[in-house]
């Protein structure tokens, strides 16, 4: 411990006298520019602060591949006072940093993302094409043509499947697209809770109502036999299970849903003033929408559309989603109004 601590020290030093802000600290997580957000200095005021908050006696810390993680990691664990106060370990993860993302980075909801694994599947003649993030906790799924599927529908498809093994369960969703997702937990004799956007949020209500899954459109899939969490593993799992059971293709078990219930996908647009923009859009659509949500950012519904707007927790940017009964007209004609009016910022 002494030794990390003498690591550490001049990296701390040298952010010291940065002033303390809290930018950092996200709704579900610690993240931000470095080092004007976040530095060694602020890793090991959080790795001081966790110990004394959680009296730990042992801590697990995994760095990721970014040449960041070893001035982070080593400030992180280089806690004040340990070995007189605690019986501590410190098991430290083995890594060889590489810094580098040289497909881009790794996220395959954005669509610049989404080739590589488009054209593998058409090449190999694959039954379905899986791809992850960075930190593989989400998954994302290409059909048999190669088309990739929203994770949107892939929550509605894994919730029809659990409850058929849970009759009567309880199914959280997230606010940002819940059409579909309601109508097949209602055929299939679920109860749908809404939830906001998150992990934090998501795993804490799983917990409050004993819900068997959860499914976020950002391909986060959670479960309750795997303590709640999410899992990047589990999904494609039950789906090619899926596929086998019912000798169906992907596109088979999804198209009818993605055409009865059409939707945008996540667009990110960067905003002078977020609070701005969203009170703009509460203006101009709140009187004639047939039921406005503010669970998460806000939620517009009407007879034939629906559309949620949220600032990001994670990034400076709003985020649209918009959805539309068997019209994908309608969809097209309201997705391009709502992005005038954020583009007019």
């Amino acid at each position: 411990m002494r030794l990390y601590r003498e690591k550490a020290a001049y990296q701390v030093e040298k952010y010291s006298d940065m002033p303390i802000t809290i930018d950092c600290f996200k709704a579900y997580d610690i993240r931000g520019q470095i080092p004007n957000q976040l530095n060694a200095d602020v890793a090991y005021r959080i790795g001081n602060a966790t110990v004394e908050f959680l009296h730990a006696k042992k801590i697990v810390l995994g760095p990721d591949i970014r040449l960041s993680s070893k001035e982070l990691s080593d400030a992180g664990i280089a806690i004040d006072g340990l070995e007189a106060s605690l019986p501590f370990e410190l098991i430290k993860v083995h890594y060889e940093p590489d810094g580098t993302f040289p497909n881009g980075i790794p996220n395959p909801l954005l669509p610049e993302n989404r080739a590589a694994t488009s054209e593998a599947v058409v090449s190999h003649k694959a039954d379905m094409g899986i791809a992850w993030d960075g930190d593989f906790d989400r998954c994302f799924l290409f059909d048999e043509t190669g088309t990739f599927i929203d994770g949107y529908y892939i929550a509605g498809l894994l919730a029809e499947s659990i409850l058929k093994k849970n009759p009567g369960s309880r199914i959280v969703h997230d606010p940002r697209m819940i059409w579909n997702t309601l109508d097949i937990v209602a055929a299939a004799g679920g109860e749908a809770v809404q939830c906001k956007s998150g992990h934090s949020f998501i795993k804490a209500k799983m917990r409050e109502v004993d819900a068997v899954y959860g499914g976020e459109m950002s391909a986060h899939h959670y479960f309750r036999d795997f303590s709640y969490a999410d899992s990047g593993m589990i999904p494609w799992l039950l789906v090619a299970e899926l596929l086998s059971v019912t000798g169906k293709t992907l596109s088979e078990l999804v198209g009818g849903r993605m055409r009865t219930y059409p939707a945008s996908g996540e667009i990110n647009r960067e905003v002078d003033d977020a609070a701005v923009t969203l009170q703009r859009l509460y203006d101009r659509y709140a009187a004639e929408a047939l039921n406005v949500d503010d669970m998460d950012g806000y939620s517009f519904e009407f007879a034939a559309w629906r559309f949620n707007i949220r600032r990001s927790n994670t990034e400076p940017v709003v985020r649209l989603n918009v959805e539309a009964r068997g019209d994908a007209a309608v969809l097209a004609e309201k997705t391009k109004e709502i992005l005038s009016i954020l583009e007019s910022d």
